[in-house]
């Protein structure tokens, strides 16, 4: 500190020094061109020429920050001009107010101390000009004032807290990051702006060189023994010089490599799982602990004891770094009921150079119990495969399937068909497996027929268990050659009535539903010469239609059914007659068909289309029939209606007027009876009418003494008849029960008229609702035995 006092004190005396020595010069400088000027005015006096004049000074400098009191001499501005008005001024930048000049000597001071580090030099003009009336005596002239700088600001950081990354274990002198600090004194003088670093905590870790780049110091910086490093870096000025300092934070943070291998937490595990655990399913978790970054964990797991590589398996869970244990294959509680074996954890990405000899290997023992699961039954053979000929009526059994408990119980199978395709009873499985065909099998229906068996337990209950496993059985059918070939219909073959022999008409082709071998093929005949057409084999399965003599009468037919025979090389062999219908057509000379006569379209109609279209023509029938009948009994009744000729209203009538018995029953003529009779037969119903007795008065008489109880129970009944009515009606028991068998009008009571012989039909009563109900069952064609009056 005291060289660097010392070295200020020489700085600021050369200063002094520079600035005396400028102000010495400046007035000796100013005499000679005076001298100069003045031997100018002479000679302009001579030669009668203007004299040149000019200012005269040197560069103006201070320095910044000085201690001595205002105002401070900055220079001196001297002109050649000699007048005694003369008078100096400044302009421009801070003049008047930092700068001013004496007006008669041209000394410029300042009258605040200067800071170079805000403002290094001020630009100002120089004027000199006439006091007396302002004019300009000689033109302006700028001039600069430099102000010297002296080293009084310490370096400082462009940041508080720094940040750096290194990789841990990294070697000795790894660049970590790099700090900066900034001198605000004039660079271009020595030592001023220099600056330098120190590491003032924390070096023992760490180091920097005069950049600022930070290096590591020690090679073994672990980060799982410490991830985060604060370090203290100090800045100051080059040695020799004074001033102060500055510090700033460094955050040194150690990114992780993989260099830890995994370690497991426990030394043994244990798990229990059932025996029907999936393939491929979680049977448990190892935990394992790896010190390292996520990223860096890359566990792998092993067996090293136990041969049970073939039954489990290790996988690493790629976000936990668990081991899962999966079995590989079923596993059976009654073959193996607990499993043990050793297992090692290690890493093979591991950076060996930092690896930690002496570390002890992770290993744990681990233990499966499986545990006993009631399983359903195993099927020992799938699938199943059975071939049958087609139509083999003496096969009934094609054979049998198996299933077997596995379980210690070793319960009874029952076996149960699921499903089947295609859909039907074509083969069956029986409740001890067998599996049947109740009916031979057509291959031309489905070549191949399958089941779904379903196995399952019998219970100690006798009720079926819930589990069950299933079978595929397939039954494959062997053709036999049942089917003769069939002509392919072609396009409506047609030949001109004129057409030459041996012209080809058409090119015909068969197919046949069984299997046909590739070497197989069909031949082609006609069944009978007798035509104009002959038939040419190409021997490619097919065969060319000709014809063979030429010139057909149109007038004669215009169509020819030609017999085809079609056999094929079964065993045995079939034979087949097809007819081939072609159109005989006039043609023009270049040979075509100008006209043929249109066929008649067969259409074909399934079974079910037509047992649709009978159902369909007996509904209609059956209804048409409902509706006549209809019709015709409505007819019938307004004809009886209108027959009848006389309203109920006067059938009464002749009840109230008829007042006297007579002589006895065959006293018939004071009123017609065949009425009533009409009345009942036609089964008519009465139309409402008032009833008249309750106005007509019966003219009084006297009853003959010598009436029995009939008359006086029927004049009290007519009494009441005629004065109520709401009793009930006449037809009843209470008035004409005793009517006689002679009487034309017979008994009008209703009970007898159930057990009558008459042939009258009462089924009408039906028809004339729920009021006739009663009669309608009393009348009816099948009365009831049990009906009790």
């Amino acid at each position: 500190m005291k060289l660097g006092h010392l070295g200020l004190g020489l700085q600021k005396k050369m200063s002094h020094l520079i600035l005396l020595f400028s102000l010495f010069l400046a007035p000796a400088f100013a005499d000679g061109r005076g001298q100069k000027s003045t031997q100018n005015l002479c000679s302009n006096d001579v030669s009668h020429k203007r004299q040149k004049r000019d200012w005269i000074w040197n560069q103006l400098h201070i320095q910044e920050e000085l201690d001595t009191p205002l105002p401070h001499h900055v220079g001196k501005i001297t002109s050649s001009v000699r007048n005694k008005n003369a008078k100096y001024i400044i302009e421009g930048e801070f003049a008047n107010t930092i700068f001013k000049v004496e007006e008669t000597s041209g000394d410029v001071y300042a009258f605040e101390r200067l800071d170079r580090e805000k403002k290094a030099e001020y630009e100002l003009t120089a004027l000199i000009i006439d006091r007396t009336n302002n004019r300009s005596l000689e033109r302006p002239s700028r001039f600069i004032i430099k102000v010297y700088d002296i080293n009084d600001n310490a370096p400082v950081f462009v940041h508080k807290v720094f940040n750096g990354s290194v990789p841990e274990m990294s070697p000795v002198g790894t660049s970590v990051t790099k700090v900066t600090a900034v001198d605000a004194d004039d660079p271009t003088v020595s030592g001023h702006a220099t600056v330098t670093y120190e590491v003032t905590t924390g070096g023992e870790y760490f180091t920097i060189d005069d950049s600022g780049v930070i290096y590591t110091k020690e090679p073994n910086l672990d980060r799982e023994t410490k991830a985060t490093y604060e370090i203290v870096v100090q800045a100051k000025d080059a040695p020799g010089f004074s001033g102060d300092s500055s510090t700033a934070t460094v955050i040194i943070a150690l990114s992780d490599i993989n260099d830890n291998s995994p370690e497991f937490k426990l030394s043994s595990f244990h798990f229990k799982v059932p025996e029907n655990v999936s393939v491929g399913g979680e049977v448990g978790r190892v935990k394992v602990e790896d010190i390292d970054e996520p990223q860096h964990r890359n566990t792998r797991y092993s067996f090293i004891q136990g041969e049970f590589r073939d039954t489990f398996d290790i996988v690493a869970n790629p976000y936990t770094n668990e081991g899962i244990i999966r079995p590989k294959k079923p596993l059976d509680f009654e073959a193996v009921s607990e499993y043990r074996f050793s297992i090692e954890a290690t890493d093979p990405t591991v950076n060996l150079r930092h690896f930690k000899p002496g570390n002890p290997r992770s290993i744990a023992s681990v233990v499966i119990e499986v545990t006993d699961v009631d399983e359903p039954p195993v099927f020992r053979r799938l699938p199943y495969e059975f071939k049958v000929r087609e139509n083999h009526a003496e096969v009934k059994t094609l054979g049998s399937v198996h299933a077997e408990d596995p379980d210690a119980a070793k319960r009874k199978i029952r076996y149960i068909q699921r499903r089947a395709n295609p859909n039907g009873d074509f083969v069956r499985v029986s409740n001890s497996g067998v599996i049947q065909l109740p009916k031979p099998l057509d291959r031309e229906f489905s070549s191949s027929y399958n089941i779904t068996v379903a196995a399952v337990e019998i219970l100690e209950d006798g009720r079926l268990s819930d589990r069950e496993s299933h079978a595929h059985v397939h039954v494959i059918v062997d053709d036999v050659n049942d089917n003769a070939p069939e002509l392919v219909s072609p396009e409506e073959p047609r030949v001109c009535e004129n057409a030459a022999p041996g012209k080809v008409i058409v090119r015909i082709s068969a197919i046949d539903k069984d299997e046909t071998s590739p070497r197989g093929f069909f031949r082609y005949s006609l069944a009978t010469e007798d035509s104009n057409f002959s038939l040419i084999e190409n021997y490619d399965n097919t065969a060319n239609i000709t014809v063979k003599y030429g010139q057909f009468n149109r007038e004669l037919a215009k169509f020819h059914y030609l017999p085809v025979l079609i056999s094929d090389n079964g065993d045995p062999d079939l034979t087949s007659t097809n007819t081939l219908l072609i159109s005989i057509c006039k043609c023009n000379e270049k040979g075509n068909f100008t006209f043929c006569e249109e066929r008649a379209k067969q259409v074909g109609v399934s079974i079910q289309a037509l047992v649709a279209i009978f159902i369909c023509i007996f509904t209609i029938i059956v209804s048409f029939a409902v509706i006549v009948l209809l019709i015709l009994l409505r007819r019938r009744h307004k004809k009886d209606l209108s027959g009848l000729g006389r309203s109920v209203a006067e059938i009464h009538e002749q009840l109230v007027t008829y007042d006297e018995e007579g002589g006895g029953e065959m006293d018939t003529t004071s009123y017609d009876v065949s009425v009533l009779n009409s009345v009942r037969k036609n089964g008519l119903k009465a139309e409402p009418a008032p009833s008249p007795y309750a106005q007509v008065q019966k003219p009084p008489g006297s009853i003959p003494p010598a009436a029995g109880g009939m008359e006086m129970m029927i004049e009290v009944k007519k009494d009441e008849a005629d004065n109520d009515r709401d009793l009930l009606p006449y037809d009843t028991l209470h008035i004409y029960g005793y009517e006689g068998a002679e009487s034309i009008a017979e008994s009008l009571s209703s009970l007898g008229s159930g057990s009558s012989d008459s042939d009258i039909d009462y089924d009408f009563l039906n028809d004339w609702g729920p009021r006739f109900k009663m009669l309608a069952e009393l009348y009816g064609s099948e009365p009831s035995e049990d009906f009790v009056y």
